[in-house]
Parts: C-alpha cells; sequence; structure tokens
C-alpha cells in the first residue's frame, strides 16, 4: 500500500534544486528577539544579507502555505519558510558526470548506471554536480527523484522516479526491502585459497552502527541488523585478486565494504578499510575509485507486477576482462 504523500513546497524545483525549507526556532530567546521572519533570516545568514533581500523583494521567499515573506511577515515560532539558496562558487568540478549512461527511461521511471565517485542527490560539497541535479536538467525532469541512493564511491545502477504520483510505490519497494541487488567487488583472494574455494558462498550477519562524527560504520556487540550474502565468482591468483559476488540483505550504511573487511579482503582502494587513510573520507578523490560496482537490480513493479530487471554495462577497473 503506497506511502501518503509527503508536503509538497510551495515553490518549484529551480535549476535542478529544490528549495530548502527552515523552521523558525520556538525557544524563548528566538521569540524575543526576532519580531518578523525576515530578521530570522538576515541573523542566520548574514553573509548572504544582501542576496536574501533581493529575494524576498522578488517574492521569491514564502511560508508552508506558499504565502510570500514580506520585511513585515511576524515570527512564528515552529512554522516553515521556503527560500532559494545559491550553490557554493567553489563546488568541485565532477568530469564523471558526463559518463551518466541512461539504462532505461519511460513514463515513471529513469535508471541510470551512476559513475564512480558521482553523488546521488545534493550533500556536503556537492549540490548542482550530482546525478539528481545533472539529470534534472539536462533531461528537463524537474520532478526526478531517487527510489534509492548509491553512496559517492559506488558505481552501477541507480533508479528515479519520473513523477510524483508514483514516487512512493516505488521508494517502498527499497524501504521494504523487495528489490533483489546483486554487487560485484575486487578484493584479495583468501589466504587458503583454492578451487574448491574455503568457504564460499557464506552468509556474514553482524550489528553495524554509524557513530554522528564518525567517517565509517563499525560493527559492535549486540543484536544482528546486517546480512549479506558472499561469494567468490572469479579468480586471478597472478594477482593474488577475487571478483566477488555480493548481495545485501539488508541495507545499513557501509555494510558490503565492513562485510568484505571482517573477512580479511577489504575491498580494493577502500579508504576506510582494513585501516582508515588519514584523511580519507568518502568524498575524496584521491587515488583509484573504490572496486564496488552495483551490477545488477531486479524487483517486480509496484504498479504492473511485472519483473524489473537492469543491469550495469561498467567494468571494474581492477578486474578488465570483466
Amino acid at each position: 500500500m503506497p506511502s501518503p504523500r509527503k508536503h509538497v513546497p510551495p515553490l518549484p524545483v529551480r535549476d535542478g534544486l529544490n528549495p530548502t525549507r527552515l523552521v523558525l526556532p520556538h525557544d524563548e530567546a528566538s521569540v524575543a528577539r526576532f519580531a518578523t521572519a525576515a530578521q530570522y533570516l538576515l541573523d542566520r545568514f548574514p553573509d548572504d544579507a544582501a542576496r536574501l533581500r533581493e529575494e524576498i523583494a522578488a517574492g521569491e521567499v514564502v511560508t508552508g502555505d506558499g504565502t510570500r515573506v514580506t520585511d513585515d511577515t511576524p515570527y512564528r515560532p515552529r512554522g516553515f519558510v521556503y527560500l532559494y539558496r545559491d550553490p557554493p562558487s567553489d563546488e568541485p568540478d565532477v568530469p564523471a558526470l558526463a559518463e551518466i549512461e541512461v539504462l532505461h527511461r519511460d513514463e515513471d521511471l529513469l535508471v541510470v548506471d551512476k559513475p564512480h565517485r558521482v553523488a546521488t542527490m545534493p550533500r556536503g560539497r556537492w549540490v548542482t554536480r550530482t546525478v539528481l541535479t545533472h539529470l534534472r536538467r539536462e533531461l528537463d525532469l524537474p520532478d526526478l527523484v531517487p527510489a534509492h541512493r548509491l553512496d559517492r564511491p559506488t558505481a552501477g545502477v541507480l533508479v528515479l522516479t519520473v513523477r510524483p504520483e508514483v514516487r512512493g510505490p516505488y521508494q517502498l519497494v527499497f524501504q521494504e526491502r523487495r528489490a533483489h541487488k546483486v554487487y560485484e567487488a575486487v578484493a584479495p583472494l583468501p589466504a587458503a585459497d583454492d578451487d574448491g574455494g574455503p568457504a564460499f558462498p557464506r552468509t556474514v550477519r553482524s550489528r553495524i552502527v554509524k557513530r554522528r562524527g564518525s567517517v565509517r560504520a563499525e560493527e559492535v556487540p549486540g543484536e544482528v541488523n546486517a546480512e549479506s550474502w558472499i561469494d567468490l565468482a572469479d579468480r586471478d591468483r597472478d594477482r593474488g585478486l577475487g571478483l566477488y559476488r555480493l548481495e545485501p540483505h539488508t541495507g545499513k550504511t557501509h555494510q558490503l565494504r565492513l562485510h568484505m573487511a571482517s573477512l580479511g579482503l577489504p575491498i580494493r582502494h577502500d579508504p576506510f578499510w582494513p585501516v582508515l587513510r588519514a584523511g580519507s573520507d568518502d568524498d575524496a578523490d584521491d587515488g583509484p575509485p573504490l572496486q564496488l560496482l552495483a551490477r545488477t537490480l531486479t524487483f517486480a513493479d509496484p504498479l504492473t507486477g511485472r519483473s524489473r530487471r537492469f543491469t550495469s554495462r561498467r567494468n571494474l577497473s581492477a578486474w578488465p576482462s570483466r
């Protein structure tokens, strides 16, 4: 059953970007300090004061019900204010955006082959140079929204919805784990590897948590909340590398990377495992890309019931013969 439709912003997508929504604070100090919504905005964004005044004068700042904010609009605690924020001027370039390939398009879905090191949605340093913003602009699809996400370092199949009317049903497919995902990864061969394989296929289960302020997730004692099926699909004994097939049965942050590392088989070029590289994060662009690819995605279409299957055409650079 589709989930209730979320609140629709009173401002449209502009240049591929959603408007920013702010909630006016309700603490006593804020209530006492600000008489108008404009006063709060100018205090919160002092470096953008001139631009904010222009947007208010142009009617580009509105309340939650779409009412235009003026210099006299009262400050209403817990009220919503929508406005457009200019993207950062120092956003890093992302040449791989040009490599995004459309695998499928119809009136409901857009499926693309995402390159490594391209963010799915605006986050952190990347705002306009993301899959979502780029495709909204290039394909003139302002209502485009991802049905799920791929981490920036990971390449492969990414599904986006085209129309707001179908967004909920497709997002539920992923939220309820009804999509079958198959990943490929390049990692070291097990030390005791032979033709029969030492312990594959196998299922890895653990409890994974991602703590605020920590760049990587970790396994901790407690109830299992993460499960991955892992198989050794091919071997390159000359280089001591294996091509692994990974099927996540849950969707915890860094799950596949952490489960491979827990087996003593960290994915090739992973800056987090086995040892966290000094100064590393998933936004780094130095060194070769993480050798992890979302190869196939299969699910029953929630609108028609028919099977949908999408396959990446990309290769992992550490396994060029694939």
